[in-house]
């Protein structure tokens, strides 16, 4: 089983300083979105797929005011949303590239792989929201602490159902060129990019970061995780 890139992960601190940031940074306004009551989070999506990255696409997400997490009392929020860190961050730099997530056809399976390795992924959870174009479903991994793992390096894990959001998207301008991760010692991260099959993303050794390659109407743009 291949896993490849599904999408990069842009947090923000609501969801219209995303949208702010999208239109400063990468130079276009992103597309619709939806909400997800289960997480309490809500968010904006568009295209970045190439011919190496023929699915990719963009998210926005942030936790939606007002909005609770539904899930069991004391589990997370996906993707380290509720970190006090990631959130002060946000709030002092504005949107930042946190995460991707790296689709599998079958997650299961790709889930025991890594606990064999000794890595929790996290639970396999049910998710869905209604579109323009129908019932939007997929399966994705969350950790009960909302982690990401290895500085948001290790992908969240999704497979989807009959419908991939990117049939229903258009070409936006901007597209992924390359997506890098990096870790002081690489041997782990390798060992479960290994595990996964996972096509697309490079290791290399240095200060923990994830970095993406975009071209966009404003030219070249990396997008960095810094670490957080």
């Amino acid at each position: 089983m291949t896993s490849q890139v599904d999408h990069l992960v842009i947090a923000a601190s609501t969801l219209e300083d995303g949208v702010a940031w999208c239109e400063s940074i990468l130079g276009i306004t992103p597309g619709s979105g939806g909400e997800h009551p289960l997480m309490g989070t809500h968010n904006r999506l568009f295209s970045i797929a190439t011919a190496q990255y023929p699915t990719a696409y963009l998210e926005i997400i942030a936790m939606q005011s007002g909005a609770a997490c539904a899930r069991i009392q004391g589990e997370k929020r996906w993707f380290d949303l509720e970190n006090e860190v990631v959130q002060l961050s946000l709030k002092q730099n504005g949107p930042q590239l946190l995460h991707f997530v790296a689709r599998t056809p079958q997650a299961a399976p790709t889930v025991q792989a890594l606990a064999s390795l000794g890595i929790d992924r996290g639970e396999l959870l049910a998710a869905s929201r209604m579109t323009a174009h129908g019932l939007l479903s997929w399966k994705i991994t969350v950790r009960a602490d909302g982690q990401r793992l290895m500085n948001g390096t290790l992908p969240t894990l999704i497979e989807w159902g009959d419908v991939h959001p990117t049939q229903h998207m258009a070409a936006s301008g901007v597209t992924l060129q390359s997506l890098t991760a990096s870790q002081p010692d690489t041997g782990p991260l390798r060992a479960a990019y290994a595990a996964l099959n996972l096509q697309g993303v490079d290791v290399v050794q240095g200060q923990a970061n994830l970095a993406a390659s975009l071209q966009t109407p404003r030219g070249l743009v990396t997008l960095q995780s810094k670490g957080l």
